[in-house]
């Protein structure tokens, strides 16, 4: 296992759509033991592959707060089957966009489907905080970034903060 390097904004492969996995299980499973290394490591609750560099329908989640014992859960080719009409609001952050952090408001509760790390077929609903991780993770794979959710101007401000720190560090 190991941390890799995670992607930060304006990176135009955050903006990429995601393949779905066609990768044998042994890499598969280094992939997701990374993912789950750098996610600890950041630390964050979720984690897609593509923050990583790599453009596959892959998504790590853990909600266990420190001094907590972890549940990571790997979601592989995760796909939305429903949600609430019912909406939340939580206050959300990215790896990909360091200090930075926004009311966003997503459908409360989703029902999704994906394979397992064993390559079970899987269904969970989930609602509460691990709805709203589930469908920011998700938003990664289709290349949408949680500020997308937010007005333009906040988004557009964000975006020049950033830009203009990629010119300096480059």
């Amino acid at each position: 296992m190991s941390v890799r390097p995670i992607l930060i904004i304006p990176d135009s492969k955050l903006r990429l759509v995601s393949a779905p996995v066609a990768k044998p299980a042994r890499e598969l499973a280094s992939l997701i033991d990374d993912m789950f290394e750098t996610m600890y490591d950041a630390p964050g609750i979720g984690l897609a592959a593509i923050q990583i560099g790599v453009p596959e329908r892959v998504i790590t989640v853990d909600l266990a707060r420190e001094g907590e014992d972890k549940q990571p859960l790997a979601l592989i080719n995760p796909q939305v089957l429903w949600t609430s009409e019912e909406r939340s609001v939580y206050e959300e952050g990215c790896l990909s966009i360091p200090d930075f952090y926004e009311e966003v408001e997503r459908p409360a509760k989703v029902r999704v489907r994906f394979t397992d790390r064993g390559g079970a077929e899987c269904e969970i609903e989930a609602d509460g905080l691990l709805a709203t991780c589930i469908q920011h993770e998700i938003d990664h794979l289709e290349g949408k970034l949680f500020i997308d959710h937010i007005s333009k101007l906040k988004r557009d401000r964000v975006m020049k903060k950033f830009a203009k720190q990629a010119r300096r560090e480059a």
